[in-house]
């Protein structure tokens, strides 16, 4: 599993690549207080891709500071194709990550050659009891979110392992990605978007229900929209063959 050094953070990224190197780069960037362990192993090593999924600066096995707004994190996924020596990629975001993955297509559209938005939208308003929580009670707030992240139906293993990865993140770096969240705005500005779109959204959903991905799949002139039952906000490991399916196919039309 290799490391990159980006303006002087280490950053640890899982790197998959397949046989055919003729294929798209796509970056998987994770949510708040989340790594790229979520993600799930189907997704990191699809088939008809070269799979980065890197944890952002402050998470998981990364070095560094997270950041404190959207914009910050774009800049940062785009210096990291810097660092990898990757001109151009598709980035598939989940929820922060969805949000970070939009706004790096908007700063640089000639190096976002398309978009997977996944249980995301174009406001994300986080509930003030969560911003405080994050920093008076990280463990019960924590467990707040992730009792709503998840499918009622979801193994109560998943969510329980859910729990423990965010639990290893800094409670301000929590903070500073759902503050992040909170502030991003861009839905006077998804008509800018260029690039084909994939929006994904768990049926069950209950952090960003499924009319936020409708109005993306909505605004995003070549955007198109799959909802998948049974899953929730943590669409990304309740449901991970599903999603990678998608994902695939879309890379296939692009």
């Amino acid at each position: 599993m290799p490391h990159v050094n980006v303006g002087g953070e280490r950053i640890f990224y899982a790197h998959h690549n397949i046989v055919e190197r003729s294929g798209p780069h796509l970056i998987l960037v994770h949510g708040a207080g989340g790594n790229h362990m979520l993600w799930g192993s189907t997704v990191r090593n699809l088939r008809t891709a070269n799979v980065y999924a890197l944890d952002l600066p402050g998470h998981g096995r990364s070095k560094g500071s997270g950041r404190r707004s959207i914009i910050e994190y774009a800049r940062f996924v785009l210096r990291f194709m810097d660092a990898c020596g990757i001109s151009q990629a598709v980035v598939a975001g989940h929820s922060m990550g969805g949000a970070t993955a939009m706004q790096a297509a908007l700063l640089c559209p000639d190096r976002v050659s398309g978009l997977v938005l996944v249980g995301t939208g174009a406001r994300l308003r986080v509930l003030p009891a969560i911003l405080e929580g994050t920093l008076s009670d990280l463990a019960g707030t924590v467990e707040l979110i992730c009792e709503t992240a998840y499918a009622p139906s979801a193994p109560r293993e998943i969510v329980r392992q859910g729990q423990r990865q965010m639990l290893q993140v800094a409670p301000q770096t929590i903070h500073d990605d759902f503050a992040a969240c909170d502030a991003f705005d861009a839905m006077e500005r998804l008509a800018d978007i260029r690039c084909p779109a994939l929006v994904i959204c768990g049926t069950e959903d209950r952090l960003t229900p499924s009319k936020y991905s409708a109005f993306l799949a909505g605004r995003i002139p070549r955007a198109e929209l799959v909802l998948i039952e049974d899953a929730g906000h943590m669409v990304i490991t309740e449901k991970p063959g599903l999603l990678a399916r998608a994902i695939e196919d879309a890379l296939a039309r692009w």
